[in-house]
């Protein structure tokens, strides 16, 4: 995608993203280096291509079809999230809400499923306990996954890594 840079000298602070006309065009202050104008650029186009990516993912169709096949709770809303900077997903277990950050938008459907099917675990146990492993260890794949997420340097259980989750 074409990337145009808009520099303001009323810009003080804050940089902007958006897509106008299939060109994203990136809004900075003025007094940026040229070499902060770059980091942010990319920066902006990472975050573009994965709501763009995001939005190719029917994620109540997925997450209706794993709670079904696994015997899960269905959540009553479940969407992507740009705001999910330190965890994969979050849920609130008294409204049935799933978040999943769009970060995932990039790893591969089984990377994805799984973080599904650990919130919609949340739904029915809101803790990390024995029981919320098991009802996660339904999914075929959750500790290949688990394995993966952690491989990135990321730990995919609320557990610090290199913790047993399940145990």
């Amino acid at each position: 995608m074409k990337t145009e840079v808009v520099r303001s000298a009323r810009r003080k602070k804050t940089i902007e993203a958006k897509v106008v006309d299939g060109v994203l065009r990136v809004l900075m202050p003025d007094s940026l280096s040229a070499a902060d104008e770059a980091r942010w650029v990319a920066t902006m186009q990472q975050r573009i291509a994965r709501k763009l990516q995001a939005t190719r993912v029917d994620l109540p169709k997925r997450a209706r079809q794993l709670a079904q096949s696994l015997s899960l709770p269905q959540a009553r809303q479940i969407v992507f999230s740009d705001r999910q900077r330190s965890r994969w997903g979050s849920c609130t277990p008294a409204d049935g809400r799933i978040r999943i950050s769009n970060r995932l938008a990039d790893y591969p459907p089984w990377v994805l499923d799984y973080v599904i099917v650990h919130e919609l675990a949340h739904l029915a146990e809101p803790n990390h306990s024995p029981t919320f492993w098991q009802l996660v260890d339904r999914y075929p794949l959750s500790e290949r996954a688990r394995g993966y997420l952690i491989a990135k340097g990321e730990d995919p259980s609320g557990d610090r890594v290199g913790e047993n989750p399940t145990g």
